[in-house]
């Protein structure tokens, strides 16, 4: 019930000194166990992980929840075993093709510019905007499946800016002016999506404080004044999905995530080699890795292939993603996938982004696990970019002990009388 106290309304609750960041991965179950010092700082005290079974998760999405369950026990004792104690609360990453991310924008004109606004008035517009974002998020996910209704639910939401007259302001309360404008990033996903996630928590007797799009934990890692202000798009490539998300104007417009990563690029190595599934996985990682491999220039042949397509799909998101207006001009990498040498060529290849709203040829930056911001790796054992996406889970529950601003209670409550 955790989960649902932090969307709806928070209960008095002391700050969390360890938690467990857990990433529900297509390939791998990852866990972090992590401490929270006074300052808002995490360190990682222990790593765990177990590799997915083929049939366990598909594209991102849990498709046999006992063995998930079995998975992420195993990575979360290793983890647990490794720092010397066991959180009881958990964060848990969500991916998948009908995850849905976008920020809401809605402006307000005002009959009396001179009248100070209210609370109320401004939980009214919070509200306008957030039955405006599910309506929205039920269209696009019914339309992909193309079923007739999709229960889709909220995953969490935040918000990202706020202006009166164009003047930024961090809370609109007791402001005068005519024109209000509202930006709300949400995150939505189908039940049978979110559900799953909730039963994986319960069954390992962990208290669920909040289930986070991948993507948007990413993105929000790295709050350099440079991304900030310049924005930029953050590509995880993962093993059955690949998460974008666009940062722009200084917070997130959007995240968008398509079922192909690392997994699609394995299989078409075994099928066209005539490999074991295994040793055409080892095969990939040891060429990811610029390590010696049997035929390389047959496996070059075949992964460039398939990140041709893969790009195809990145071009797609990242056209739906600008809606028109000019991308940034810094693509950030992260996930396994990322690794192989084509991903980051072809999106330096003038092929590709002279198809795009870019204004230059986008500067490709591979993640670290250093450049992850008040997250300290005490164990030493994260040391390449498929570490990023949980420690971008294990940032969002340090977020969550910091003190909320006016628009975010405001947020809340709003959430909490729509629930009812």
């Amino acid at each position: 019930m955790a989960f649902w106290r932090r969307i709806w309304g928070r209960e008095e609750e002391s700050a969390l000194a360890a938690c467990t960041a857990l990433d529900i991965g297509t390939e791998f179950a990852k866990a972090l166990v992590f401490e929270i010092d006074d300052n808002g700082c995490g360190t990682v005290r222990g790593v765990g992980r177990k590799r997915q079974g083929l049939a366990h998760m598909q594209s991102g999405t849990v498709t046999d929840i006992n063995a998930v369950v079995d998975n992420c026990t195993v990575a979360l004792q290793e983890a647990e075993e490794m720092a010397g104690f066991r959180p009881t609360q958990v964060v848990i990453g969500i991916a998948g093709e009908l995850v849905k991310g976008f920020t809401t924008t809605h402006t307000q004109e005002r009959k009396r510019s001179d009248v100070p606004i209210t609370d109320v008035e401004l939980q009214k517009l919070i509200q306008g905007v957030q039955k405006e974002a599910l309506r929205a998020a039920e269209r696009a996910i019914t339309w992909e499946t193309g079923l007739p209704q999709v229960d889709v639910r909220l995953v969490h939401a935040a918000v990202t800016g706020a202006q009166i007259d164009g003047y930024s302001v961090t809370n609109p309360v007791g402001f005068q002016g005519r024109h209000v404008r509202i930006s709300i990033f949400n995150a939505f996903a189908p039940l049978v999506h979110l559900g799953a996630l909730q039963t994986v928590a319960e069954q390992l007797s962990l208290e669920l404080i909040e289930i986070v799009a991948e993507p948007y934990a990413v993105a929000r890692v790295l709050a350099s004044d440079q991304v900030q202000q310049t924005g930029a798009l953050f590509v995880d490539v993962g093993g059955g999905t690949t998460d974008v998300a666009l940062v722009r104007h200084g917070g997130i417009e959007g995240t968008r995530m398509f079922a192909l990563g690392g997994r699609a690029f394995t299989k078409s190595i075994a099928d066209r080699m005539d490999l074991p599934f295994p040793r055409a996985e080892e095969t990939k990682v040891d060429y990811a890795r610029g390590l010696p491999v049997d035929k390389r220039g047959d496996v070059a042949r075949i992964i460039a292939d398939d990140v041709a397509i893969w790009s195809a799909g990145v071009e797609l998101v990242l056209e739906e993603l600008a809606e028109g207006d000019l991308l940034p001009g810094r693509v950030y990498l992260c996930g396994g996938g990322s690794r192989l040498p084509e991903i980051s060529a072809i999106l330096k290849d003038e092929k590709f982004w002279r198809r795009l709203p870019f204004s230059r040829p986008p500067e490709v930056v591979m993640m670290s696990p250093e450049l992850v911001e008040r997250i300290k790796d005490g164990t030493h054992l994260l040391v390449d970019q498929q570490d990023v996406t949980p420690m971008g889970l294990a940032y969002q529950a340090i977020e969550l002990q910091t003190n909320e601003d006016p628009l975010d209670a405001a947020l809340r409550r709003v959430l909490r009388v729509m629930k009812m």
